[in-house]
Protein backbone atom coordinates (compact mmCIF):
# COMPACT_ATOMS: atom_id res chain seq x y z
CA UNK A 1 0.00 0.00 0.00
CA UNK A 2 1.07 3.26 -0.48
CA UNK A 3 1.65 5.41 2.57
CA UNK A 4 -0.69 8.80 2.09
CA UNK A 5 1.05 10.93 5.19
CA UNK A 6 4.51 11.41 3.97
CA UNK A 7 4.72 14.56 2.09
CA UNK A 8 7.43 16.96 1.06
CA UNK A 9 8.18 19.59 3.27
CA UNK A 10 7.58 22.68 1.74
CA UNK A 11 4.70 21.38 -0.44
CA UNK A 12 1.99 23.93 -0.69
CA UNK A 13 -1.46 22.36 -1.97
CA UNK A 14 -4.42 23.99 -3.66
CA UNK A 15 -6.65 21.66 -2.45
CA UNK A 16 -5.52 18.24 -0.24
CA UNK A 17 -2.85 16.11 -2.61
CA UNK A 18 -3.13 18.36 -5.13
CA UNK A 19 0.22 20.66 -5.15
CA UNK A 20 0.76 24.89 -5.94
CA UNK A 21 3.02 24.51 -9.13
CA UNK A 22 6.48 25.96 -8.42
CA UNK A 23 6.93 29.59 -8.81
CA UNK A 24 7.96 30.31 -12.34
CA UNK A 25 11.48 31.68 -13.02
CA UNK A 26 13.85 32.56 -15.71
CA UNK A 27 14.85 28.58 -15.15
CA UNK A 28 11.54 26.74 -14.90
CA UNK A 29 9.70 24.68 -18.01
CA UNK A 30 8.20 27.70 -20.36
CA UNK A 31 4.68 27.48 -21.92
CA UNK A 32 4.96 28.39 -25.68
CA UNK A 33 2.57 29.89 -28.38
CA UNK A 34 3.44 30.94 -31.65
CA UNK A 35 2.15 32.31 -35.27
CA UNK A 36 -0.36 29.47 -36.63
CA UNK A 37 -0.79 31.26 -40.03
CA UNK A 38 2.70 31.14 -40.61
CA UNK A 39 2.95 27.82 -39.44
CA UNK A 40 0.44 26.90 -41.99
CA UNK A 41 1.92 28.33 -44.74
CA UNK A 42 5.26 26.13 -44.22
CA UNK A 43 5.90 24.78 -48.16
CA UNK A 44 6.87 20.75 -47.13
CA UNK A 45 7.65 19.42 -50.47
CA UNK A 46 11.37 20.18 -50.19
CA UNK A 47 11.94 17.17 -47.51
CA UNK A 48 8.37 15.93 -47.83
CA UNK A 49 9.76 12.48 -48.68
CA UNK A 50 11.60 12.26 -44.91
CA UNK A 51 8.07 14.06 -42.69
CA UNK A 52 6.08 11.28 -44.32
CA UNK A 53 8.71 8.11 -43.33
CA UNK A 54 8.90 10.14 -39.95
CA UNK A 55 5.00 10.43 -39.55
CA UNK A 56 4.68 6.69 -40.48
CA UNK A 57 6.68 5.71 -37.60
CA UNK A 58 4.43 8.02 -35.28
CA UNK A 59 1.41 6.33 -36.87
CA UNK A 60 2.97 2.84 -36.11
CA UNK A 61 2.92 4.17 -32.24
CA UNK A 62 5.70 1.68 -30.88
CA UNK A 63 5.17 2.92 -27.17
CA UNK A 64 1.05 2.41 -27.50
CA UNK A 65 1.22 -0.18 -24.43
CA UNK A 66 4.96 0.83 -22.78
CA UNK A 67 3.32 3.35 -20.00
CA UNK A 68 1.53 0.78 -17.90
CA UNK A 69 2.29 1.11 -14.35
CA UNK A 70 2.95 -2.34 -12.79
CA UNK A 71 4.17 -4.38 -9.78
CA UNK A 72 6.95 -2.36 -8.73
CA UNK A 73 4.83 0.88 -8.14
CA UNK A 74 2.63 -0.91 -5.45
CA UNK A 75 4.86 -0.64 -2.71
CA UNK A 76 5.06 2.31 -0.13
CA UNK A 77 7.61 4.41 -1.11
CA UNK A 78 8.39 5.95 2.35
CA UNK A 79 11.86 4.93 2.32
CA UNK A 80 12.91 7.76 0.18
CA UNK A 81 12.75 11.26 3.10
CA UNK A 82 14.16 14.25 3.37
CA UNK A 83 15.53 16.54 1.07
CA UNK A 84 15.82 13.09 -1.71
CA UNK A 85 12.03 13.17 -1.47
CA UNK A 86 11.50 16.58 -2.04
CA UNK A 87 14.25 16.58 -5.09
CA UNK A 88 12.37 13.36 -6.57
CA UNK A 89 9.06 15.70 -6.71
CA UNK A 90 10.59 18.41 -8.04
CA UNK A 91 12.29 15.90 -10.86
CA UNK A 92 8.62 14.45 -11.49
CA UNK A 93 6.82 18.47 -11.34
CA UNK A 94 9.23 19.64 -13.98
CA UNK A 95 9.61 16.53 -16.13
CA UNK A 96 5.75 17.02 -16.04
CA UNK A 97 5.58 20.40 -16.52
CA UNK A 98 7.68 19.83 -19.53
CA UNK A 99 5.78 17.33 -20.92
CA UNK A 100 2.15 19.05 -21.01
CA UNK A 101 4.15 22.51 -22.06
CA UNK A 102 4.92 19.83 -25.30
CA UNK A 103 1.35 18.56 -25.53
CA UNK A 104 -0.48 22.01 -25.15
CA UNK A 105 1.40 23.50 -28.26
CA UNK A 106 1.74 20.64 -29.96
CA UNK A 107 -2.03 19.82 -29.94
CA UNK A 108 -3.18 22.97 -30.41
CA UNK A 109 -0.52 23.00 -33.85
CA UNK A 110 -2.45 20.29 -34.79
CA UNK A 111 -5.62 21.91 -33.97
CA UNK A 112 -4.60 25.09 -35.91
CA UNK A 113 -3.05 23.43 -39.01
CA UNK A 114 -5.79 20.53 -39.38
CA UNK A 115 -7.46 22.19 -42.56
CA UNK A 116 -4.55 24.46 -44.08
CA UNK A 117 -1.55 22.05 -43.71
CA UNK A 118 -3.07 18.54 -43.25
CA UNK A 119 0.58 16.35 -43.31
CA UNK A 120 2.39 18.99 -40.36
CA UNK A 121 -0.90 18.97 -37.85
CA UNK A 122 -1.24 14.62 -37.99
CA UNK A 123 2.58 15.02 -37.29
CA UNK A 124 1.53 17.35 -34.54
CA UNK A 125 -1.41 15.80 -33.16
CA UNK A 126 0.75 12.30 -33.08
CA UNK A 127 3.38 14.30 -30.81
CA UNK A 128 0.98 15.58 -28.76
CA UNK A 129 -0.43 11.95 -28.10
CA UNK A 130 2.64 10.91 -26.71
CA UNK A 131 3.48 14.11 -24.87
CA UNK A 132 -0.17 13.61 -23.17
CA UNK A 133 0.64 10.02 -21.84
CA UNK A 134 4.36 11.25 -20.75
CA UNK A 135 2.98 14.39 -18.39
CA UNK A 136 -0.16 11.64 -17.24
CA UNK A 137 2.37 9.19 -16.37
CA UNK A 138 4.63 11.55 -14.66
CA UNK A 139 1.82 13.52 -13.02
CA UNK A 140 0.31 9.71 -11.69
CA UNK A 141 4.17 8.74 -10.50
CA UNK A 142 3.66 12.30 -8.14
CA UNK A 143 0.82 10.33 -6.29
CA UNK A 144 3.73 7.50 -4.90
CA UNK A 145 4.39 10.76 -2.64
CA UNK A 146 1.27 11.91 -2.39
CA UNK A 147 0.79 14.93 -4.76
CA UNK A 148 -0.17 15.87 -8.35
CA UNK A 149 -0.48 18.75 -10.22
CA UNK A 150 -3.82 20.02 -11.59
CA UNK A 151 -2.86 20.24 -15.12
CA UNK A 152 -5.97 22.42 -16.00
CA UNK A 153 -5.24 25.06 -13.50
CA UNK A 154 -1.79 24.53 -15.01
CA UNK A 155 -3.35 25.51 -18.36
CA UNK A 156 -4.60 28.57 -17.30
CA UNK A 157 -2.18 30.20 -14.63
CA UNK A 158 0.79 29.83 -16.89
CA UNK A 159 2.26 32.75 -18.63
CA UNK A 160 2.92 31.99 -22.56
CA UNK A 161 6.09 32.90 -23.96
CA UNK A 162 5.18 34.00 -27.93
CA UNK A 163 8.12 32.55 -29.99
CA UNK A 164 8.10 32.70 -34.28
CA UNK A 165 7.82 29.23 -35.72
CA UNK A 166 11.91 29.55 -36.30
CA UNK A 167 12.46 29.66 -32.68
CA UNK A 168 10.18 26.92 -31.63
CA UNK A 169 11.93 24.96 -33.98
CA UNK A 170 15.13 25.47 -32.73
CA UNK A 171 14.30 25.09 -29.25
CA UNK A 172 11.83 22.34 -29.47
CA UNK A 173 14.50 20.29 -31.32
CA UNK A 174 16.83 20.67 -28.35
CA UNK A 175 14.05 19.49 -25.89
CA UNK A 176 13.26 16.56 -27.79
CA UNK A 177 17.43 15.64 -28.52
CA UNK A 178 18.47 16.76 -24.97
CA UNK A 179 15.59 14.59 -23.60
CA UNK A 180 16.52 11.49 -25.37
CA UNK A 181 20.37 11.76 -24.10
CA UNK A 182 19.26 12.52 -20.20
CA UNK A 183 16.64 9.80 -20.56
CA UNK A 184 19.21 6.96 -21.90
CA UNK A 185 21.97 8.26 -19.98
CA UNK A 186 20.28 7.56 -16.24
CA UNK A 187 18.68 4.22 -17.78
CA UNK A 188 22.28 2.79 -19.23
CA UNK A 189 23.43 4.03 -15.72
CA UNK A 190 20.64 2.21 -13.46
CA UNK A 191 20.78 -0.52 -15.66
CA UNK A 192 24.58 -1.48 -14.54
CA UNK A 193 23.87 -0.18 -11.04
CA UNK A 194 20.41 -1.61 -10.22
CA UNK A 195 21.46 -0.71 -6.57
CA UNK A 196 20.70 2.91 -7.50
CA UNK A 197 17.24 2.08 -8.66
CA UNK A 198 15.18 3.44 -6.01
CA UNK A 199 12.50 4.32 -7.65
CA UNK A 200 10.29 2.05 -10.61
CA UNK A 201 9.73 4.94 -13.30
CA UNK A 202 13.13 4.82 -14.41
CA UNK A 203 12.73 1.45 -16.11
CA UNK A 204 10.44 2.80 -18.46
CA UNK A 205 13.31 5.42 -19.76
CA UNK A 206 14.86 3.15 -22.16
CA UNK A 207 11.64 3.26 -24.74
CA UNK A 208 10.57 6.29 -23.12
CA UNK A 209 13.44 8.21 -24.68
CA UNK A 210 13.04 7.04 -28.30
CA UNK A 211 9.93 9.15 -28.60
CA UNK A 212 12.19 11.68 -27.23
CA UNK A 213 14.55 10.93 -30.37
CA UNK A 214 11.72 10.67 -33.06
CA UNK A 215 10.24 13.92 -32.13
CA UNK A 216 13.78 15.26 -32.57
CA UNK A 217 14.14 13.83 -36.21
CA UNK A 218 10.02 15.52 -36.95
CA UNK A 219 11.55 19.10 -36.01
CA UNK A 220 15.12 17.96 -38.08
CA UNK A 221 13.08 17.33 -40.48
CA UNK A 222 10.71 20.02 -40.74
CA UNK A 223 13.70 22.85 -40.43
CA UNK A 224 15.52 21.16 -44.03
CA UNK A 225 12.15 22.11 -45.20
CA UNK A 226 12.66 25.52 -44.43
CA UNK A 227 16.32 25.78 -45.71
CA UNK A 228 16.45 29.51 -44.64
CA UNK A 229 15.96 29.19 -41.19
CA UNK A 230 19.48 26.73 -41.13
CA UNK A 231 21.41 28.56 -44.24
CA UNK A 232 22.40 32.12 -43.68
CA UNK A 233 24.21 34.25 -41.01
CA UNK A 234 21.27 34.37 -39.00
CA UNK A 235 21.24 30.78 -38.32
CA UNK A 236 24.28 30.45 -36.75
CA UNK A 237 23.75 33.34 -34.35
CA UNK A 238 20.17 31.95 -33.65
CA UNK A 239 21.39 28.41 -33.17
CA UNK A 240 23.92 29.59 -31.15
CA UNK A 241 22.12 31.18 -28.70
CA UNK A 242 19.65 28.27 -28.61
CA UNK A 243 22.33 25.88 -27.87
CA UNK A 244 24.09 28.41 -25.18
CA UNK A 245 20.42 28.39 -23.44
CA UNK A 246 19.47 25.22 -23.16
CA UNK A 247 23.19 23.70 -22.10
CA UNK A 248 23.34 26.34 -19.67
CA UNK A 249 19.86 26.49 -18.28
CA UNK A 250 20.25 22.40 -17.69
CA UNK A 251 23.43 23.06 -15.93
CA UNK A 252 22.38 25.11 -13.56
CA UNK A 253 19.51 23.47 -12.37
CA UNK A 254 21.12 20.08 -12.57
CA UNK A 255 24.08 21.44 -10.20
CA UNK A 256 21.79 23.61 -8.07
CA UNK A 257 20.11 19.82 -7.74
CA UNK A 258 22.63 17.52 -7.53
CA UNK A 259 21.45 15.67 -4.81
CA UNK A 260 18.84 14.00 -7.13
CA UNK A 261 21.64 12.74 -9.15
CA UNK A 262 23.63 11.93 -6.24
CA UNK A 263 20.24 9.09 -5.22
CA UNK A 264 20.72 7.92 -8.66
CA UNK A 265 24.22 7.55 -7.62
CA UNK A 266 25.45 10.22 -10.71
CA UNK A 267 27.40 13.29 -10.57
CA UNK A 268 25.08 15.77 -11.89
CA UNK A 269 28.24 17.88 -13.33
CA UNK A 270 29.96 14.41 -15.14
CA UNK A 271 26.14 13.70 -16.17
CA UNK A 272 25.48 16.97 -17.56
CA UNK A 273 28.74 17.08 -19.37
CA UNK A 274 28.36 14.22 -21.09
CA UNK A 275 24.60 15.27 -21.91
CA UNK A 276 25.53 18.36 -23.62
CA UNK A 277 28.68 16.78 -25.57
CA UNK A 278 25.91 14.22 -27.16
CA UNK A 279 23.52 16.61 -27.95
CA UNK A 280 26.00 19.15 -29.18
CA UNK A 281 26.95 16.58 -31.57
CA UNK A 282 23.54 15.49 -32.47
CA UNK A 283 22.76 19.19 -33.68
CA UNK A 284 25.11 19.33 -35.60
CA UNK A 285 23.51 16.66 -37.95
CA UNK A 286 21.15 20.05 -38.69
CA UNK A 287 22.57 23.03 -37.41
CA UNK A 288 24.73 25.19 -38.94
CA UNK A 289 27.12 25.52 -35.88
CA UNK A 290 27.89 23.98 -32.77
CA UNK A 291 29.47 25.09 -29.84
CA UNK A 292 33.25 24.66 -28.72
CA UNK A 293 31.81 22.67 -25.26
CA UNK A 294 35.26 21.14 -25.01
CA UNK A 295 37.26 23.79 -24.06
CA UNK A 296 38.14 24.46 -20.52
CA UNK A 297 36.57 27.90 -20.92
CA UNK A 298 33.12 26.74 -21.17
CA UNK A 299 32.62 25.25 -18.04
CA UNK A 300 34.43 27.58 -16.25
CA UNK A 301 32.33 30.42 -16.87
CA UNK A 302 29.37 28.43 -16.55
CA UNK A 303 30.84 27.40 -12.65
CA UNK A 304 31.17 30.98 -12.23
CA UNK A 305 27.48 31.37 -12.67
CA UNK A 306 26.96 27.94 -10.58
CA UNK A 307 28.94 30.18 -7.32
CA UNK A 308 26.75 33.38 -8.54
CA UNK A 309 23.64 31.42 -8.01
CA UNK A 310 24.14 30.05 -4.72
CA UNK A 311 25.39 33.72 -3.41
CA UNK A 312 21.60 35.03 -4.79
CA UNK A 313 19.95 32.09 -2.94
CA UNK A 314 21.78 32.92 -0.11
CA UNK A 315 20.62 36.65 -0.66
CA UNK A 316 16.90 36.05 -0.88
CA UNK A 317 16.66 33.59 2.48
CA UNK A 318 18.95 36.51 4.61
CA UNK A 319 16.83 38.41 6.77
CA UNK A 320 18.65 41.77 4.97
CA UNK A 321 15.75 44.23 3.70
CA UNK A 322 14.92 44.69 0.49
CA UNK A 323 16.49 47.64 -1.24
CA UNK A 324 20.03 45.66 0.79
CA UNK A 325 19.11 42.55 -0.94
CA UNK A 326 18.86 43.76 -4.41
CA UNK A 327 22.05 45.92 -4.01
CA UNK A 328 23.82 42.76 -2.91
CA UNK A 329 22.62 40.40 -6.08
CA UNK A 330 23.61 42.67 -8.57
CA UNK A 331 27.49 42.34 -8.51
CA UNK A 332 26.11 38.58 -9.12
CA UNK A 333 23.54 39.35 -11.86
CA UNK A 334 26.65 41.40 -13.65
CA UNK A 335 28.89 38.44 -13.20
CA UNK A 336 26.29 35.96 -14.79
CA UNK A 337 25.39 38.48 -17.68
CA UNK A 338 29.02 39.13 -18.13
CA UNK A 339 29.86 35.44 -18.04
CA UNK A 340 27.10 34.56 -20.66
CA UNK A 341 27.59 36.65 -22.86
CA UNK A 342 31.47 35.80 -23.40
CA UNK A 343 29.93 32.15 -23.88
CA UNK A 344 27.85 33.53 -26.82
CA UNK A 345 30.78 35.05 -28.53
CA UNK A 346 33.07 32.11 -27.69
CA UNK A 347 33.94 30.80 -30.96
CA UNK A 348 31.94 28.44 -32.33
CA UNK A 349 32.39 25.21 -34.23
CA UNK A 350 31.46 25.25 -38.47
CA UNK A 351 30.10 21.89 -39.12
CA UNK A 352 30.46 22.98 -43.01
CA UNK A 353 34.25 23.08 -41.92
CA UNK A 354 34.39 19.89 -39.67
CA UNK A 355 35.94 17.61 -43.05
CA UNK A 356 36.08 14.11 -42.46
CA UNK A 357 34.27 14.41 -39.14
CA UNK A 358 31.35 11.61 -38.34
CA UNK A 359 29.07 13.30 -35.78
Amino acid sequence: MVSTVNKPSGSDELRPGVKVPAKETILTPRFYTTDFDEMAKMDLSVNEEEMEAIIEEFRVDYNRHHFVRDESFDVSFDGIEGKTRELFVEFLERSCTAEFSGFLLYKELGRRLKNKNPLLAEGFNLMSRDEARHAGFLNKAMTDFNLSLDLGFLTKSRSYTFFKPKFIFYATYLSEKIGYWRYIKIYRHLEKNPQDQIYPIFKFFENWCQDENRHGDFFDALMKTQPNILNDWRARLWCRFFLLSVFATMYLNDTQRSGFYESLGLDARQFDKEVIYETNNTAGRVFPIILDVEKPEFYERLETCVSNNENLREIVESEAPAPVKFLRKLPAYISNATNLISLYFMKPIRVDQLEGTVR
